[in-house]
């Protein structure tokens, strides 16, 4: 394959697992983040099992695994605390690789320690022509690639300039991340804790912290920083101890994320030698926890099908079609999941206490097979 200049834009969790995937190959390969300066401990995620194996495939599932917390439960519950549906973990996967909470600032680090550096460089614009992709960065240089990742997130520059003008939609609801240093009440296990228009998530994460996530449903808003602990714990001050417990260790307003949900409808990701992977490609919901997984499977089968085949056309076609059924799968159980929280308690706790547990495993089997 022709191929010797690769440039991959954004130093997320999908930029830096494909710069992974490629080290070693027959290509020089260049990584740009226009942010490098993130949160040092920064929120947290659930890696599980399907991209731990990618993970492990990469080399680098050990050092995840040493970083984080083993997870084997999952478990809904209502706003008190009394368990709905309790899911053992271990059992769904079937040994396939360890479900892994952890800061995403350690999974960085992680990736990183197996990838080049990156370059501190914003990518602006994509044009492409004589089988050469032209990119623009915002110093006003032009550079030529023989191909172009895009994983620089759901507002991608490189797909508005390159492939599709497709913009976010708001799913909803608005989300509170934040990581506090406090020890779950179930130390090995994911909880959701369901009220009427709002739900919190608790999630270990190794090193005593957990990762703490609440979810209203509502209208768009912008929450300022100053005096967001206070309204964080206000909102969800009926809820049971260990919630109430995890927003009172949070230290400050400034350790709180807050943002709207929002997610891709289908969209493009391929033209000519520019092609997306991660939230570029396929942004959506979180209710299945599989937006980081699905970004690092993406890397992996890029890598692979690159090595593989004889020329760019065919590797990203390839890489495309493999993956699109996938991402339609959890994007639309995702939906799916996003419309059950929201149905009247009495109905929904019910469903999830007859048959929760069967529903979680439907969900989530399919993932178990290979990318």
């Amino acid at each position: 394959m022709t191929v010797k200049r690769v440039l991959i834009v954004g130093g997320g969790i999908a930029g830096r697992s494909l710069a992974v995937a490629l080290r070693g190959g027959p290509w020089q390969v260049e990584l740009v983040e226009r942010d490098p300066g993130r949160s040092p401990l920064g929120a947290g995620l659930a890696v599980q099992p399907n991209a731990m194996r990618a993970l492990y495939d990469l080399g680098v599932g050990a050092a995840v695994e040493e970083a984080g917390a083993a997870i084997h439960r999952f478990e809904y519950r209502d706003q008190q605390g009394s368990l709905l549906c309790d899911i053992d973990l271990d059992d769904l996967w079937g040994g396939l690789a360890p479900f892994v909470g952890i800061t995403r600032s350690r999974l960085h680090n992680a990736l990183l320690d197996h990838a080049p550096s990156e370059r501190r460089r914003s990518a602006t614009s994509v044009r492409q022509q004589n089988g050469q992709v032209s990119v623009t960065f915002d110093d006003a240089t032009v550079v030529d690639y023989d191909l172009v990742i895009g994983a620089d997130g759901i507002n991608s520059a490189m797909r508005h300039s390159g492939i599709d003008h497709c913009r976010p939609v708001y799913g909803g609801q608005m989300v509170w991340r934040s990581i506090a240093p406090v020890t779950s009440a179930s130390p090995h296990a994911v909880q959701l804790w369901l009220g009427r228009d709002r739900f919190f998530g608790l999630c270990p994460v190794g090193a005593g912290l957990t990762y703490g996530f609440g979810n209203i449903t509502g209208a768009r808003f912008r929450d300022p920083t100053a005096g967001r602990r206070q309204r964080l714990g206000e909102a969800f001050a009926d809820f049971g101890a260990p919630v109430r417990d995890y927003l009172t260790a949070i230290a400050d307003d400034q350790d709180i994320h807050c943002s709207p949900i929002e997610w891709l409808p289908n969209v493009a990701w391929r033209n000519g030698r520019l092609v997306l992977i991660g939230d570029a490609a396929h942004a959506m919901p979180p209710m299945m926890g599989q937006g980081g997984c699905m970004a690092i499977e993406d890397a992996l089968a890029l890598g692979n099908q690159l090595r593989r085949a004889d020329n760019i056309a065919t590797a990203l076609d390839t890489f495309v079609a493999r993956r699109a059924p996938r991402i339609n799968w959890v994007r639309q159980q995702s939906l799916a999941l996003t419309n059950l929280i929201q149905l009247p308690v009495d109905v929904r706790n019910h469903g999830l206490q007859e048959r929760g547990t069967r529903a979680f495993y439907d969900r989530y089997r399919p993932l178990t097979d290979p990318a």
